[in-house]
């Protein structure tokens, strides 16, 4: 008889996976699921699309390299990883300095609710599909994500606090999104959780007296499992040319700009975590832009100009707008309002700004496949 496994971390499949965290969700805490439950321009959100058109993606043109993937991700080899063990430090919670903790929670509960989308958007289509090749891509990237969402809730719950994810899947607002746009939103959000996290992990390497919590001593593996997300996104796109090639450009540029311009505004909302990694933002936004700038080069005729001299002063504005908006809307009141619509126009414009700043364009390598270096 086949024996359930007891952390989310051992199991093989997404609805292993799933069912543990069921389990735990009754000591879950409602107010850290209020906080997932937003839907807001910076929060992450739920996801659905046109299944019937991702099941019909062919996949005979990139078979060399997606045969390879799907070898690795099989090979599991993070099976078992995601789970506290020796190498978890005590946590002073009640110690860690009130706006840290504020901060820190946040940060996990945003990246908890990250996770999970797309644990629930994986499974959906692993659910719906007959593609053989699509539905195994689907339901290994599902399983990767519920552990990474498991893992951060079981450190949440140090902190009194978890997301109740079944929750979630039944309540949370679900955005409609082209296939398309689906590609290139999980793509760069896969690479560029990539990016954060290799980027983090190096730092604390260096600097191992700024590791506040164990958590991050996980990271390196993590990356590897968003790596090999974005890898198979790639060659999605890749069974398409009309995908990466046309108008479809600027709708490229549009979510490099917008995923780029909302980790920066997001990231300056977390004075104290970043400081207590002794991490400067403004530094960390643009390593983290440049790995990921240089990753979609692998199948993104353009890359955004982060070098341009408007580049850094915009995303400046538009972080002060975004205060601004915060601020009115606390105040309240008709100036209040008026003062978030005043700023919401600045914020529009910023965007604006960013999106006209020229492209840097090159050629598309022929094979997708990359190897993580950093």
């Amino acid at each position: 008889m086949n024996m359930m496994p007891k952390h989310s971390a051992d199991a093989t499949t997404v609805e292993e996976g799933l069912a543990i965290q069921e389990e735990q969700s009754k000591f879950d805490s409602a107010a850290a699921t209020e906080v997932a439950m937003q839907n807001t321009l910076l929060t992450p959100r739920f996801y659905t699309t046109d299944f019937d058109e991702l099941d019909a993606i062919d996949v005979s043109g990139v078979r060399r390299d997606w045969d390879g993937l799907i070898s690795e991700m099989e090979a599991d080899p993070n099976k078992g990883h995601f789970k506290k063990n020796e190498d978890w430090d005590r946590v002073d919670w009640d110690g860690m300095e009130p706006e840290l903790k504020k901060e820190f929670i946040d940060f996990l509960i945003s990246s908890c609710t990250a996770e999970f989308s797309g644990c629930v958007l994986y499974k959906e289509m692993k659910r719906r599909g007959k593609n053989g090749d699509i539905v195994q891509l689907f339901q290994l990237m599902a399983r990767d994500e519920a552990r990474h969402a498991g893992f951060i809730n079981d450190a949440l719950r140090e902190a009194g606090v978890a997301v109740n994810l079944g929750f979630l899947t039944q309540k949370k607002k679900y955005t409609y999104f082209r296939p398309k746009f689906i590609y290139y939103a999980t793509y760069l959000s896969e690479k560029i959780g990539y990016a954060r996290y290799i980027t983090i992990f190096r730092h604390l390497q260096a600097h191992p007296e700024h590791r506040f919590h164990p958590i991050f001593k996980w990271f390196e593996e993590w990356c590897g499992d968003e790596f090999r997300h974005g890898e198979a996104f790639a060659l999605l796109m890749k069974t398409d040319p009309k995908l990466t090639s046309g108008v479809n450009v600027f709708w490229i540029k549009f979510f490099l700009t917008a995923v780029y311009a909302t980790m920066y505004v997001r990231d300056h909302q977390r004075p104290a975590f970043h400081k207590a990694l002794g991490v400067d933002p403004d530094w960390y936004a643009h390593e983290v832009f440049t790995k990921t700038s240089k990753l979609s080069e692998q199948i993104f005729p353009i890359t955004l100009d982060i070098e341009h001299p408007r580049w850094q002063r915009t995303l400046e504005a538009l972080q002060r707008a975004n205060v601004a908006i915060a601020e009115g809307k606390r105040d309240g009141g008709l100036a209040g309002r008026w003062r978030q619509a005043i700023n919401s126009l600045k914020a529009a414009g910023c965007f604006a700004a960013l999106y006209t700043i020229p492209s840097v364009k090159h050629r598309v390598p022929e094979s997708t496949r990359l190897e993580p270096v950093y």
